[in-house]
């Protein structure tokens, strides 16, 4: 099935011109292709799933580390930074990868409807993870993708398609683990709130104890839980948001490195170039030279480029 889902997915590139990611005609729904390894990208992750069905990628949260492959799929269940790299890709075979969003509430709806919805496990843990993506979860794909070529049918089958994807992750053998990520009954969803509440007020100075009880949690506990579901402390979750908002910025040209730097919630541009350069590897005007200079850049965005 990972053989037939890479074939349909090379054909819907080899048709279509541009360049990867390919949007569909499905919202929330894009195609990546790579014909050769690539150098770490940044962005912000929304939740997903990116369906490796050639090659190889690994991704980065925090200091967790994550390779998946063919057969593989990384699940992202929190809106976090990462930074992803495809490892292995060729002209003949290249890096294939299906890549949606998760709607959590359908999740949670399907969760509902079973007569023995999973228990989520344990205390929050990882945001992400990887699973086996075979049988029926890989039958899903392929039909996702297959559905394109008859775009009228999409509105009528889409839905139900993505109710069974999140039937079988439910009910497969990372339930647990699925339902942690996914369900409001979750010791997840305090953090995420509070999460939620950072993401949005990046630019500002927020207390931790003011995050603590939004996930009415100790702060102990809260900076605990929230190092565990997105392997960052709320510091350093704030600060690669600035400063994936801020390379956006003057990337698009639309900001240069002092006003980045204010807009993005600094006080000092010098210390906003320090930590830009232990992110990215070099300081703001030599990474954006670098990266104005590369026809396959890594510019920072918020989306599905897995």
């Amino acid at each position: 099935m990972t053989e037939q889902l890479a074939d349909a997915l090379k054909r819907y590139t080899d048709a279509r011109p541009g360049e990867s990611p390919f949007t569909t005609a499905i919202e929330g729904m894009a195609i990546m292709r790579s014909d050769q390894p690539k150098a770490p990208n940044h962005m912000i992750f929304q939740p997903a799933m990116c369906i490796v069905a050639q090659g190889a990628k690994w991704a980065t949260f925090g200091g967790n580390r994550l390779e998946y492959r063919a057969g593989q799929a990384l699940i992202i269940g929190v809106e976090t930074p990462s930074t992803g790299q495809v490892v292995e890709a060729s002209p003949d075979e290249p890096c294939l990868v299906l890549a949606f969003e998760l709607d959590l509430d359908l999740m949670r709806s399907v969760a509902e409807d079973l007569d023995a919805p999973p228990k989520a496990s344990g205390e929050p843990g990882r945001g992400v993870l990887v699973a086996d993506f075979q049988g029926p979860l890989a039958d899903c794909a392929l039909r996702l993708v297959r559905l394109l070529d008859k775009p009228q049918a999409i509105p009528a089958l889409y839905p139900g398609i993505m109710r069974e994807i999140c039937y079988w992750l439910l009910t497969g053998p990372q339930g647990g683990d699925v339902a942690r990520l996914a369900l409001k009954t979750s010791p997840s969803q305090q953090v995420v709130q509070a999460m939620h509440s950072l993401r949005s007020r990046f630019r500002e100075t927020v207390r931790i104890e003011e995050l603590a009880q939004i996930a009415h949690l100790s702060v102990s506990a809260f900076h605990r839980q929230f190092k565990a579901l997105t392997s960052l402390t709320p510091l350093q979750y704030q600060k690669q948001i600035r400063l994936l908002e801020a390379r956006r910025l003057m990337a698009s040209r639309a900001f240069n490195v002092e006003a980045a730097a204010f807009e993005v919630g600094y006080e000092s541009p010098s210390q906003f170039s320090r930590e830009y350069a232990r992110v990215f590897g070099a300081p703001p005007k030599r990474d954006l030279k670098r990266l104005r200079s590369n026809s396959d850049s890594d510019v920072s965005e918020t989306g599905l480029a897995a």
